[in-house]
């Protein structure tokens, strides 16, 4: 039977269009047709490119027609997030006052993407600021999981998982400051790499100011995919230097050939909420799926989990508080103010001594973790220790904002490291998707992947999927 074109990933579409099989406007206005059928649904895209992206598809053929040396991604319909810059549009980052703000120039990620031949066909939504793990905001409301409308489809790159996972687009781009990637992947049966800090490079020409020194070392560009293949490729893709961001590292995408076997940390019991039945029953399928594939799975406990996310969440309150607060009272809605409230009921305040203290115990942590992993290569525990929660519980009730938080020490500790984090879906629980992240030491993205890949082959691909058909 003949697949849809838009039910073909990154590396077949790019293989047909290069090989002349089809061609990159035929792939562009099936993606295209999609949007417009499920986006009113879905609400994931916020400004649909039809007009740019037809035009560059034509490009493309032209290209492949002439025989001109194409990218890997060429003619491959991308998203990009509402949160980084592309020259003649906005970014409004979920907030009204930014979206009269016109970039002129690429930010690096978008730079990388066009380089390898990606289209552009629309970007996605995103909570106001980035800064809540549901996807909502007044300027262009609220983006719906395409699994089931009363699970959240994640944030801050919900507009990124949701239209993904429906077929719109090959590959998404999205960033994580505190699970971003990773929390939006695992709500929509979709598979992502958090990069180690420091191999995508960042910046936005339309900012006024650099980032904190904290949010700069917590925070990364990514690609989601519905596949690990596409995964890896959109990592290497767009891991490309730009010489405006000066942390960027050449680091080799592929790393030293791992002694074997493999030794695989299981965290069964991380700190926090509990946790629900579907993760419990994802961990184990996954250490049995790496087991079988040759793995030495342990149940083993990482060091000082909880400390960790108390760290990143004083550094990142810290800098909120003092850069950002006045800001978002003036600028935010309720909704946002309200999560930043909660937030702020569960932080305590530093003073500079305070935040020093916690910089340089972000150091001692990720030394200790380092030697963890020096042993045990892998790590492989829960994105969240609860399944996808509904929409806005996050900012219902102090409780319930507390109960998501602390379901989520786990994602965050990496985040507070700069450590890589894979994540891929290990089947469906009651409907709806689950899995697990594979967690590995700086620069070794390579070994989360192939342990998610070996995850993959037991599972298959759970996506894309038709709006509230689980298929």
């Amino acid at each position: 039977m003949t697949r849809e074109l838009w039910n073909l990933g990154a590396i077949e579409t790019a293989s047909q269009i290069a090989s002349g099989t089809v061609s990159a406007s035929d792939v562009i206005e099936a993606h295209l047709a999609r949007l417009d059928l499920l986006n009113p649904v879905l609400n994931a895209i916020t400004r649909p490119l039809h007009k740019t992206a037809r035009e560059a598809a034509k490009q493309a053929d032209l290209a492949v027609a002439r025989g001109s040396e194409i990218g890997p991604l060429h003619g491959v319909p991308v998203t990009i997030k509402d949160n980084v810059d592309i020259a003649g549009q906005s970014s409004p980052n979920g907030l009204k006052v930014l979206d009269d703000i016109i970039a002129e120039s690429n930010s690096p990620v978008v730079d990388n993407l066009l380089a390898a031949g990606a289209i552009p066909i629309g970007r996605t939504n995103t909570p106001e600021f980035s800064l809540r793990l549901h996807t909502e905001n007044p300027l262009f409301g609220a983006t719906i999981n395409p699994w089931d409308p009363e699970r959240t489809p994640g944030g801050s790159s919900g507009g990124a998982s949701a239209s993904l996972a429906a077929g719109i687009g090959c590959l998404a781009h999205g960033n994580d400051l505190g699970g971003s990637l990773r929390q939006p992947a695992y709500c929509t049966g979709l598979c992502t790499i958090r990069p180690t800090q420091g191999r995508i490079p960042a910046f936005n020409p339309t900012a006024k100011s650099e980032r904190p020194p904290a949010i700069l070392q917590m925070s990364t560009q990514g690609p989601i995919a519905r596949s690990v293949a596409d995964t890896r490729l959109g990592l290497s893709v767009m891991a490309k230097r730009d010489i405006r961001d000066p942390w960027w590292v050449p680091a080799p995408i592929d790393g030293p050939g791992p002694k074997t076997p493999m030794h695989v940390a299981l965290v069964r019991t991380p700190p926090g909420t509990p946790m629900d039945a579907c993760v419990t029953d994802a961990l184990d399928r996954a250490g049995q799926f790496l087991s079988d594939a040759g793995y030495v799975v342990e149940d083993l406990h990482p060091p000082e989990i909880e400390r960790c996310a108390e760290v990143w969440a004083g550094l990142l309150m810290t800098e909120t508080r003092m850069l950002m607060t006045e800001t978002i009272r003036e600028l935010g809605s309720e909704s946002i103010n309200r999560s930043l409230g909660f937030f702020d009921q569960m932080t305590p305040e530093y003073d500079l001594q305070g935040y020093l203290a916690l910089m340089s115990e972000r150091t001692r942590l990720l030394r200790v973790w380092l030697a963890f992993l020096e042993d045990v290569p892998l790590i492989v525990g829960p994105v969240s220790n609860i399944a996808p929660f509904r929409p806005n519980e996050d900012i219902s009730t102090q409780d319930k904002a507390e109960r998501i938080f602390y379901a989520h020490r786990l994602l965050v500790t990496i985040n507070l490291l700069g450590l890589p984090s894979a994540v891929v879906p290990t089947g469906l629980q009651d409907g709806l998707p689950s899995g697990v992240q594979i967690i590995a030491t700086r620069y070794r993205e390579d070994l989360a992947l192939n342990a998610a890949q070996a995850v993959e082959d037991r599972v298959g691909q759970l996506t894309p999927i038709n709006p509230g058909s689980g298929k």
